[in-house]
């Protein structure tokens, strides 16, 4: 069996101020998101309609605070309602930790409903543009997890070549998991990608690239928790319901991708006037 390597969650620090990988591996994120996005800005399709390099920066802006925001309104209301009622004043406490891609997602829409109306382009003409940029960012904030040695994963057999301890999780001697986060960063990081990015290489209709998106994260995100340990306050709930709150949050995400593929497709097919 392996051990977790116990890296030092600070990478530098300067006097008083420590940086921490986890903190890198975001702005590794938004770093790989103005690269890519640039590149699809660039092409024909984008160009044609009007795509610049700062309608890119534009978008950033948007999607960070979306991120950020979403993220951590996400986490207090879908994952530890009853606790943050009470505590309100810790809700925008981020670097205590607490944050959910399901409500980060919801905050980057938001943000790029915002960014659309303001620029007079259709939603979905901006969420197909970035669609295939985000896969990357979350394989940077799953490699921040694993350094971290958080969100690790269930049990795993003793004979699984890749199990590892985490000491942080205080388990039995022996005890050995699976490294979920690095399941997470490889299925809905890497592999997310790759589809992604070949599928939107040719023109789409308008909304089918977003669609993908939510299908196909909402697919891997499911099957990879099946590997990955509850928080302890949800672990009552995954044993009550069968599944755990970020299956749950999948199902509709899953759907809704499905239906905005199916809308796009239809849409596409209808006869001019």
């Amino acid at each position: 069996m392996l051990v977790h390597p116990q890296f030092d969650p600070i990478a530098v620090r300067l006097g008083p101020l420590a940086v921490h990988w986890y903190g890198i591996t975001y702005l590794v994120a938004f770093g790989l998101f103005l690269w890519l996005a640039g590149r699809r800005a660039r092409m024909p399709q984008h160009v044609a309609v009007g795509w610049t390099k700062q309608d890119v920066d534009d978008v950033l802006f948007y999607g960070v605070l979306g991120v950020v925001l979403g993220g951590r309104l996400g986490y207090c209301l879908f994952y530890k309602p009853d606790y943050y009622v009470s505590h309100l004043t810790e809700v925008l406490a981020v670097w205590k930790g607490g944050m959910s891609f399901h409500g980060g997602l919801l905050g980057v829409l938001l943000g790029l409903f915002l960014f659309a109306r303001r620029r007079g382009r259709g939603f979905f003409e901006v969420s197909d543009l970035i669609a295939p940029c985000v896969p990357t960012g979350i394989v940077s904030v799953r490699l921040g997890n694993f350094v971290n040695g958080e969100l690790w994963g269930r049990q795993a057999p003793s004979d699984l070549p890749w199990a590892m301890i985490f000491p942080q999780a205080n388990d039995p001697v022996g005890f050995a998991r699976h490294p979920s986060q690095l399941y997470q960063a490889a299925g809905e990081g890497l592999l997310l990608f790759i589809i992604l990015w070949f599928y939107a290489r040719k023109p789409r209709a308008t909304g089918q690239i977003s669609g993908v998106f939510m299908v196909g994260y909402g697919v891997l995100r499911f099957a990879a928790e099946y590997f990955r340990e509850p928080d302890a306050f949800l672990t009552e709930f995954a044993a009550r319901t069968g599944l755990s709150m970020g299956q749950w949050l999948c199902v509709p995400m899953v759907l809704a991708g499905i239906a905005i593929f199916v809308w796009a497709t239809r849409r596409n097919q209808r006869p001019a006037g």
